[in-house]
């Protein structure tokens, strides 16, 4: 009895899965067919996103191997216009650079700040710091604060690079005490780069020793004398000095 039943209950189970075939399996198929293609696409996509990066890495190398600063601003162009998002604010940043370095100082800055404006990673960061050198020797020192404040903040990796050029800029004032106090802060800094602390420290030392305001004096030029014979300087070949020449000619010798 209880294989009947079982044959039984299999027998309905068979009848339910045909009907629910029937009423739905064009669509499972449909469902199963979409979704293999949905993969192929994807890996598809993937192939090419991958060819692309390949394809504006090596674009960007070769604009960074050109030696005319002109040229490279041109090509870095170019790549910004084409390549994704992350290649294109790369190529934009060495375009700024390759701007100031053709003379296009002004037009390199605004660059710089709009990259900043609009990239709040890595790369709007180091624009910024950049725009921030090229104006330390002409801006006041509160438009440089100015555009250094989103990263002249506690636990910003960026903070101590901002220092050194807010540091810079209290120099460049004449503000030694405010200047020497950042400079000698960044020299014991940890969390400072080497090469940062080892500026720090250079320039604590030159403040400290008065150089922000004594560049001491240029003796007066001394009166010109005419060169004493021990200013003549000695032969070539001292160990075997030549005859000097003589003034005139030496004498005939008597006729025979």
């Amino acid at each position: 009895m209880t294989d009947i039943f079982r044959e039984v209950e299999e027998d309905v189970r068979r009848e339910r899965f045909e009907k629910l075939w029937k009423a739905y399996g064009n669509y499972i198929i449909a469902l199963l067919v979409l979704l293999f293609v949905g993969i192929a696409c994807w890996q598809l996509w993937q192939r090419h996103e991958e060819q692309e990066r390949v394809k504006f890495s090596d674009q960007l190398i070769a604009a960074q191997r050109i030696s005319n600063p002109q040229a490279a601003a041109n090509a870095f162009v170019e790549i910004a216009r084409n390549a994704p998002k992350g290649y294109a604010i790369l190529a934009k940043l060495s375009e700024a650079s390759a701007m100031f370095a053709a003379g296009q100082r002004n037009e390199a800055v605004d660059l710089y700040k709009q990259i900043a404006k609009d990239d709040s990673g890595p790369v709007g960061s180091v624009a910024r710091l950049r725009a921030a050198w090229v104006l330390a020797d002409t801006a006041s020192r509160g438009e440089l604060a100015e555009l250094l404040n989103p990263l002249n903040e506690p636990g910003n990796v960026w903070r101590e690079s901002a220092q050194e050029i807010l540091a810079y800029a209290d120099y460049r004032a004449m503000d030694t005490k405010s200047a020497l106090a950042k400079y000698s802060q960044l020299m014991l800094d940890p969390q400072a780069p080497d090469s940062l602390r080892a500026r720090a420290r250079a320039m604590a030392a030159f403040l400290r020793q008065g150089g922000a305001v004594d560049y001491g004096s240029v003796p007066a030029d001394a009166a010109p004398r005419m060169p004493a014979a021990a200013d003549t300087p000695a032969p070539a070949n001292a160990a075997n000095p030549q005859p000097p020449t003589p003034s005139a000619p030496p004498p005939a010798a008597p006729a025979k």
